[in-house]
């Protein structure tokens, strides 16, 4: 039985109060991960950290952010959404806290995992309380827009922040500035956020668990693995595809009980918006790496402005991505959604068409139209999801949502990395790459507008 389930409209205070909190909350999250990689050389500087050690440092934060995503979905529909979102905040705090204060590189390394698990935790628990605290599909979509904004914002906010942080502060301020705004946002869940858990007869799944975690740690390390260690990726591939079978095994035998119930995946629009959602990341995720990464390679512009290069783009995605609820409501979550991903297919293509990124106005072309596909599509990628099942499974969909995300990431990250990598990444690396980026873009719209028919 639920323990509560309510309705909050966004006109009201509360709701207000409620979606400024799981705001904030996603938004240290988001920022967090990249003001970080602004603050590398400072940290290697200081610690006399090597480049694996520095690589570690990122990369401790994404493995346990895998491991956890699954489990901190089910356990907020298990114990309490409220309390699980208190928790992850709590524990995102104090590992930001400890990575202020290493003293080394090694224990920066395992403050950063403590912060990836709070983060495993405190995302699908905001994701789930909106599920449940606006029942009604309208109010939803609208306060998911402004939630998935806050992705946007991130990438407003993350490198200039980042960039003036460390020169003016240090290095170590680039995680306690995290310190204040995850109190500020614990204060306000106790205030504001109503507790509600549904286990329906379900029960912790120790052995999904498991095979999950080697599953999405596994698929994280061949994201890491694959520019420097091919074989490395090719074996924690391997890795991913037989702990993959054996979390499917498992998951089959313990039926609706289960970590992750397979029955979600007979939901034709709720897989449509997965698969959606990893074509998504997969490009972007790959523009944000390998664009300002051709700038500098090439000359074309410093690491400071290249950084800049990027705010049209993150603008945009923030400023649309207010109104994609309100939108939605005029043309339908199907068009936003395919159109959103055709779109940054579309950015994707303009890109192929330069010389390393430049003439830099075209390159700029690109990436605008990036941001609008992104402003289109996110918010009513989230809300679907969590839509497409029922409430008791909100923390289910909120954690699926975020392991799609992930992936696409991870993927994209290597599959594109490689791609230019093996055109000696020059100008044809980043044309081979942006277009084969475009195409999974496009494949991934195509088969959105096919799995959210009605």
């Amino acid at each position: 039985m639920p323990v509560l389930t309510y309705q909050q409209s966004d006109t009201r205070s509360g709701g207000q109060g409620l979606l400024m909190t799981m705001c904030l909350a996603v938004l240290l999250v988001q920022v967090d991960t990249s003001v970080v990689n602004l603050a590398t050389r400072a940290i290697g500087e200081a610690l006399h950290a090597g480049v694996m050690g520095l690589q570690w440092v990122l990369d401790a934060y994404n493995i346990a952010y895998a491991a956890l995503l699954l489990t901190g979905g089910l356990l907020a529909d298990l114990y309490g959404r409220r309390l699980l979102f208190l928790y992850g905040t709590a524990v995102f705090t104090g590992g930001s806290l400890l990575c202020a204060a290493a003293p080394d590189v090694a224990v920066l390394i395992a403050a950063r995992a403590v912060a990836g698990a709070g983060a495993a935790l405190l995302l699908p628990a905001s994701l789930s309380i909106i599920r449940v605290a606006w029942s009604d599909e309208r109010s939803r979509n609208r306060a998911l827009g402004v939630w998935g904004a806050c992705n946007g914002l991130a990438f407003v906010v993350g490198p200039t922040a980042g960039g003036a942080l460390v020169d003016f502060f240090g290095w170590r301020s680039v995680f306690l500035i995290a310190v204040p705004l995850g109190l500020l946002a614990f204060g306000c869940a106790l205030r504001v956020v109503v507790e509600s858990r549904d286990p329906a007869g379900r029960r912790f799944d120790a052995l999904g668990q498991t095979w999950g975690a080697v599953t999405l740690v596994a698929v994280a390390l061949a994201g890491i693995e694959a520019g420097r260690n091919r074989a490395a990726a090719a074996a924690a591939l391997l890795a991913a595809s037989i702990a993959l079978l054996l979390f499917l095994l498992t998951e089959r035998r313990r039926g609706s009980s289960a970590l992750v119930p397979l029955d979600l995946f007979n939901r034709r629009r709720f897989v449509g918006v997965l698969a959606a959602t990893a074509a998504m990341t997969f490009g972007m995720y790959g523009v944000l790496f390998l664009v300002p990464l051709s700038w500098q390679a090439n000359g074309v512009l410093p690491a400071g402005t290249a950084g800049l290069g990027l705010l049209p783009m993150a603008v945009v995605f923030f400023g649309l991505s207010n109104y994609s609820g309100r939108l939605a409501e005029r043309v339908g979550a199907r068009t936003m959604i395919s159109g959103g991903t055709a779109m940054i297919g579309l950015g994707l293509y303009v890109i192929a068409l330069t010389s390393a990124g430049t003439p830099v106005s075209l390159a700029e072309t690109g990436l605008v139209m990036t941001g609008i596909g992104m402003g289109l599509n996110t918010g009513p990628l989230f809300g679907v999801a969590v839509a497409a099942v029922p409430a008791a499974r909100s923390g289910n969909a909120a954690s699926l949502i975020n392991v799609a995300r992930m992936i696409g990431a991870t993927l994209g990250v290597a599959v594109l990395g490689s791609a230019f990598a093996l055109a000696n990444s020059g100008a044809w690396g980043l044309r081979i790459a942006m277009a084969l980026g475009g195409t999974v873009q496009l494949i991934g719209a195509g088969a959105a507008w096919q799995a959210l028919r009605r």
